[in-house]
């Protein structure tokens, strides 16, 4: 009635290598969702070597903490799922 543990392995192994692309591609949709909705301290000009006098280090607090945080987790996760899935192939 049960498998046996190798059928079982190759059954799992199977099973996601059919779900990781789909796992994959929502975790990239939410990861560059996350990076566009945070906002930059920087200004275009500190970025292009400009002089950016104005600008001044801020914390971040309630939603944009949230996302930076997120943003991480969703980076860290995309970066095994792909590692992963350079395994099971």
């Amino acid at each position: 009635m049960f498998l046996k543990p190798e059928c079982a392995i190759i059954v799992f192994m199977s099973l996601v290598s059919v779900i990781l692309p789909y796992a994959q591609i929502i975790v990239s949709v939410i990861l560059v969702a996350t990076i566009l909705l945070q906002q930059s301290a920087a200004g275009v000009g500190g970025a292009l070597g400009g002089s950016d006098m104005g600008s001044f280090h801020q914390t971040r607090r309630g939603f944009e903490k949230f996302l930076f945080y997120l943003s991480l987790v969703c980076a860290i996760l995309f970066a095994l799922l792909a590692f992963l899935s350079i395994i099971i192939k």
